[in-house]
């Protein structure tokens, strides 16, 4: 039961994440498409580069950070165990979000933002828009934990941890500290998909909740067969 259900979850994987590759070249020339950053490309004419402080700006730089953690703990994992499941789970994260970081940074580039934005607190473009705390309460409760950048973001002693991990260990540390991540991740993304006006970014962040999600659901299926389960 548990192999068929894995299965599935990948063929699940698999095809979300082969329309957002090949989705990808278009989405990033119809966002700039006719010379306007942001525009439709279908010459009916082209809205403004989204301000430095939009939601479309502030997810977009957050969540190329966000990602760069996801494939950074992918690559540690990798060298760390020789379990097939767990390193192919990892390939695919780290080739789908190193991708998605590309899309993102594309964007502030043909936007003429910057990436880093001084002065900036990560995750203010949702406390702006929804007058909170700015990590995400009002989309899926998730907060940045001590010593954490945004929500569901590893800190530095636990990715020394994972370093040191290996077998069987790094790989039950990899799966709770990656669902930790998605479920941060989630929160972002599904505030992007409600407070972003770019068509395309709203549709990749919808691809990145809908992804992560079933992600999370494998991963919980190779923690159990582990004896382990996710964090709480």
């Amino acid at each position: 039961m548990t192999l068929t259900l894995t299965r599935t979850h990948w063929v699940s994987i698999a095809a979300v994440v082969l329309a957002l590759l090949f989705a990808g070249a278009a989405a990033v020339a119809s966002a700039g498409g006719d010379g306007h950053p942001g525009g439709r490309g279908d010459g009916a004419g082209a809205s403004a580069a989204p301000a430095a402080g939009s939601a479309d700006a502030g997810f977009a730089r957050d969540m190329a950070v966000h990602h760069q953690q996801a494939v950074e703990m992918s690559f540690i994992v990798r060298d760390r165990t020789q379990d097939e499941e767990v390193r192919r789970l990892a390939y695919d994260i780290a080739n789908t979000q190193a991708n998605q970081r590309g899309m993102l940074l594309g964007w502030l580039d043909l936007w003429k933002l910057p990436k880093v934005e001084s002065g900036t607190e990560p995750m203010a473009w949702m406390e702006q828009a929804h007058g909170e705390d700015g990590h995400g309460s009002g989309h899926g409760g998730q907060r940045a934990g001590a010593g954490a950048v945004m929500p569901g973001m590893a800190t530095q002693a636990e990715l020394d941890q994972l370093a040191k991990a290996s077998g069987k260990q790094a790989e039950v540390l990899f799966l709770q500290l990656m669902t930790d991540h998605h479920k941060g991740g989630v929160a972002m993304a599904e505030g992007c998909a409600d407070l972003c006006t770019v068509p395309q970014e709203k549709a990749l962040a919808q691809g990145m909740v809908d992804a992560q999600q079933s992600e999370m659901d494998l991963m919980a299926d190779l923690l159990e067969k582990r004896g382990a389960a996710p964090r709480s």
